[in-house]
């Protein structure tokens, strides 16, 4: 197991694809001004269906839509992912079903199409559709034909889990899904939902893979009650002091990653003298997912999944371990930032994210407002679409995203050379997410509790 701890570790510094720099001899200090070189950068941003990352990223799972999509009245749902149009219904059993968007006739779009007869019936011709893609009838070809028999569209399997549709895009004998507690859970501890991100899908993912940011990018100047902040992220408490107060007074975490059979265990700990140590556990879950707690009751597993190679969604699915999940109140409260169809914030930047100098001086770091997903999308979208990152200079706070990058590089080759892909984690221990103060690093002590009183949870 590989563990990236305090300074740069030798076995990075070693490796060529990675430029990591030196340290400096009068700190603990990256000095990296060329992290990545930009023919690195576009290998791992660009997720075309002939691109390195894109069949990366097709050979897992990977969210295509919520549930609730398709239950507003239009039996057709338009889906552009990982660069490709397509369309989500459901066939006559209710199973979801994920084809090409342009008719293979003449091409129209089959986002007007009539969800009738088992599969999907265009309303040019008539031309039905199975949920596999295949031609079962052309009315208006001569009967007896069997021209309908040499027509196959493009179509993707889907599975469907807790409100999320996952489609597999890839190739080969599919995969299962992962080993994640949010698979487990029972759908009345679970609630799904997405937004849209004006950037692209790696600026989305390393936000979630950088603990140290939580303390200035989300820091409030003054603490909430804990129990009025039920389905926002750090208005929780921990051991019953205020998150935004461990945050914020409290802003430099030792910072560690370790390779896990899903990705990276990322350890962020917070010296409190006598008090003990506020532990932060969070997970990078290969290849494009985080699992973070959201409290000391519920997680966040969250993909970043390409729309094109400059927007992208991120998909959530929270999952509570004790109480059932209000969700009604979840929803509510994200649909005060997002509008849709499109799940697309109200707060973007074409209003510069909602920024108020005077909140800024009085209220929050940012000046963005309350909700965190405001912070996380101006931190991800104002470097632009895809950031050049042959420009960064990345400090010790980094240590998750050099690890996280040497992975898919890594990943990147293996794909190249036709290897089976890694990290899929169809068992063993799931990514645990916590949040906790302890002393001499107890920490999983604090998910053993919550597990042993969960009606559903594996217990570890």
């Amino acid at each position: 197991m590989r563990r990236y701890a305090g300074r740069c570790p030798a076995s990075l510094s070693r490796r060529p694809l990675l430029l990591i720099g030196h340290l400096h001899a009068e700190s603990d200090h990256f000095s990296l001004p060329n992290m990545l070189s930009q023919g690195e950068n576009e290998r791992l941003t660009r997720t075309g269906r002939d691109t390195p990352a894109g069949s990366l990223l097709r050979s897992y799972w990977q969210p295509a839509a919520l549930s609730e999509e398709l239950d507003r009245g239009r039996p057709v749902v338009p889906v552009r992912l990982l660069g490709e149009d397509l369309v989500l219904f459901r066939k006559g059993d209710g199973k979801p079903a994920l084809i090409g968007r342009a008719c293979p006739h003449r091409g129209v779009d089959l986002a007007y199409g009539r969800c009738e007869d088992g599969g999907l019936r265009c309303p040019f011709h008539g031309w039905l559709f199975a949920g596999d893609g295949r031609c079962l009838e052309q009315p208006a070809e001569p009967e007896g034909s069997n021209f309908y028999t040499k027509i196959q569209q493009v179509s993707y399997p889907c599975i469907e889990r807790n409100g999320m549709v996952f489609a597999y895009l890839g190739e080969g004998e599919l995969p299962a899904l992962p080993a994640y507690d949010c698979f487990a859970a029972p759908v009345e501890y679970s609630f799904a939902f997405k937004g849209l991100i004006d950037a692209n899908w790696l600026q989305a993912l390393e936000v979630g893979i950088d603990p140290a940011h939580a303390s200035f990018l989300h820091r409030f100047f003054e603490d909430d009650d804990p129990e009025e902040g039920y389905g926002q992220q750090f208005r929780d408490a921990t051991e019953e002091v205020p998150v935004t107060k461990l945050l914020r007074e409290n802003v430099r975490p030792n910072i560690e990653a370790e390779e896990t059979g899903y990705g990276l265990r990322i350890f962020a700990r917070r010296d409190l003298g006598n008090a003990g140590t506020h532990v932060r556990v969070t997970n990078f879950a290969f290849p494009n997912a985080i699992v973070i707690p959201m409290s000391a009751e519920m997680t966040i597993t969250q993909w970043h999944v390409p729309v094109s190679d400059t927007e992208c969604y991120w998909y959530a699915l929270f999952t509570g371990f004790e109480k059932l999940v209000d969700h009604e109140a979840m929803r509510v409260q994200r649909l005060e930032l997002f509008d849709l169809p499109d799940y697309r914030p109200r707060r973007n930047r074409s209003n510069a994210w909602g920024y108020d100098p005077e909140e800024q001086r009085t209220q929050t770091f940012t000046g963005m407002g309350m909700d965190i997903n405001v912070h996380d999308n101006w931190a991800v979208e104002s470097s632009g679409p895809i950031f050049d990152r042959s420009r960064e200079h990345l400090g010790t706070t980094d240590k998750a995203i050099i690890a996280g990058r040497r992975l898919l590089l890594e990943a990147l080759d293996t794909v190249a050379q036709g290897k089976q892909q890694p990290l899929r984690h169809e068992a063993g221990e799931p990514p645990l997410a916590v949040d906790t103060i302890c002393t001499e690093d107890r920490w999983r002590d604090f998910d053993r509790a919550r597990r042993s009183r969960s009606p559903w949870a594996r217990k570890s």
